[in-house]
């Protein structure tokens, strides 16, 4: 099977500006989202900025979206 990759090094979009919740830890610890000039979207850890960033299609993050607004993916989170 071969490897899928679709990311870059996030250190590579020097042109974006990164975005976090408001919900966030102090602690650093949280996502982060950016708009890449072509539509679609940057995922990185805020922990490893210069790291890997996935990138999705601006339709792949709003299924993303609305999944967690009706709560089908609560139980990731919850005890």
């Amino acid at each position: 099977m071969p490897h899928a990759y679709n990311g870059m090094a996030a250190g590579d979009l020097q042109e974006v500006s990164w975005q976090k919740s408001r919900h966030s830890n102090s602690q650093g610890t949280c996502v982060e989202f950016a708009k890449l000039p072509d539509g679609e979207v940057a995922v990185r850890n805020s922990r490893f900025p210069e790291g890997p960033a996935l990138v999705y299609t601006s339709a792949e993050v709003e299924a993303m979206l609305l999944g967690i607004k009706d709560g089908e993916f609560d139980h990731l989170v919850q005890g």
